[in-house]
């Protein structure tokens, strides 16, 4: 009689354990970057803490160095379930997410502590309503840092000194339109062909953060990196809408607060990334100048606004919101 009952107990036991191994589901998360870069190191720490507090309910695996596909069809995959969460930059974004598309406009953001702000705030909700619409629910926004202009000619303090300048841009008309209105010749062209470009006078310059104008070594060939911050386009920590809908409110909570104590630190990493890189290219001879009145170059951008806008007219009041809070 006491084997009978040990054996049912016991396979209640298996029983329960199954059920919970049933119940177990295990995300999978897509990541352009390596693995010690400061967006994959915060990812972990998500998956982490998604971990600990669901007591394994709830796992997630992030796949780095976008082996789950490139950045556009990860967010269709994303929109689709198939792949369950993501950290995306706005830019690629706007393809399926048209109120994204307001973050590259050059110039919407004064200062990175202002995005923060921002996109903690309603400019935030407002193009997170855009995804949800769209299957993607946004848990929170990470720095991609902010886009400033080198070259080989001289410092940039103004939109005149732009004037001539052959400029390597990212394939965007956006971009291209932002270096002709200062009267700059855009040229869009591979990352990769930068370096060897600007050393033979193919372009004069380019635009990038500080960490990659520092780890391309691109300060060799171009010794004069102005501040100018002309694009700072944040980007999402998300999960798909299908996949945010199977968890309970509890599970919620918990990969929502995760997400945001995520953003903290990846923000807190990529600061500390950018001073070692500033303080390296200083050291190795590159000129660095702060443009501190970005106000002529805004002015200089109402024509990019201008035929955005009209291109997008349910946008205006998205980007009213930003520079109406600044």
């Amino acid at each position: 009689m006491t084997r009978v009952v040990l054996n049912i107990a016991l396979a209640g036991a298996l029983s329960v354990a199954a059920l919970n191994a049933a119940d177990a589901m295990e995300m999978r998360g897509w990541n352009i970057h390596v693995e010690d870069y400061p967006v994959s190191i915060a990812m972990e720490s998500f998956a982490d803490e998604i971990a600990e507090k669901t007591g394994g309910e709830l796992t997630a695996k992030v796949f780095h160095n976008g082996v789950l596909g490139d950045q556009p069809d990860a967010i269709e995959q994303m929109r689709l379930g198939v792949i369950d969460f993501g950290e995306f930059n706005l830019g690629p974004m706007g393809q399926a997410v048209p109120e994204a598309n307001v973050t590259s406009l050059p110039f919407i953001f004064t200062s990175v502590p202002e995005m923060y702000e921002l996109m903690d705030g309603e400019v935030g909700e407002k193009i997170g309503e855009g995804m949800k619409a769209r299957g993607i629910m946004p848990l929170a926004y990470y720095s991609a840092g902010a886009r400033s202009f080198y070259n080989s000619i001289r410092p940039i303090n103004t939109p005149a000194d732009v004037e001539g300048m052959k400029i390597r841009v990212m394939s965007n008309d956006l971009f291209v339109k932002m270096v002709e209105a200062m009267d700059g010749n855009a040229t869009p062209m591979a990352f990769g062909e930068v370096y060897q470009s600007i050393k033979t006078g193919v372009v004069d310059g380019a635009e990038n953060n500080t960490p990659s104008y520092e780890s391309t070594n691109h300060y060799e060939v171009a010794k004069y990196f102005s501040l100018t911050e002309h694009l700072i386009i944040p980007e999402c920590l998300c999960m798909s809408l299908r996949t945010w809908d199977k968890l309970t409110e509890e599970q919620q909570k918990i990969v929502m607060d995760a997400a945001k104590a995520s953003a903290i630190s990846q923000r807190e990493m990529w600061a500390e990334r950018e001073a070692a890189s500033l303080e390296k290219i200083e050291a190795a001879g590159t000129q660095v100048n702060t443009v501190e009145d970005k106000a002529p170059f805004q002015e200089a951008m109402a024509p990019v606004y201008d035929n955005f806008l009209k291109a997008n007219p349910n946008l205006t009041e998205l980007v009213n919101l930003i520079r109406d809070s600044q």
